[in-house]
C-alpha cells in the first residue's frame, strides 16, 4: 500500500477514532474499507453504452440520465 494524507474535520476525526476504539480495528483500516466502498458505488454508476442511442420523444431525457437511472424509485 502506498501512504497518503488526508485532512479531516475535527468532528470526523473524532468519531473515526470513537468508531476504531469501539470495533478495535485501526482509524486506516476504517477509512480504506470506506475508500473502497465508495470507490464501488461509483463504478456501478457508469452509464450504460445504451444511453443516448434511441429517440424517445422527451427532448430532456439525456439530461436526466444520471436522475432516471439511479433513482430509488
Amino acid at each position: 500500500m502506498k501512504p497518503t494524507t488526508v485532512y479531516l474535520a475535527e468532528t470526523t476525526q473524532e468519531t473515526l477514532q470513537q468508531i476504531a476504539h469501539q470495533t478495535g480495528r485501526t482509524e486506516a483500516e476504517l477509512i480504506q474499507e470506506a475508500i473502497e466502498d465508495y470507490l464501488a458505488r461509483q463504478k456501478t454508476k457508469v452509464l450504460p453504452k445504451s444511453v443516448g442511442i434511441g429517440a424517445s420523444g422527451m427532448s430532456n431525457l439525456s439530461e436526466r440520465s444520471e436522475e432516471l437511472l439511479w433513482s430509488d424509485e
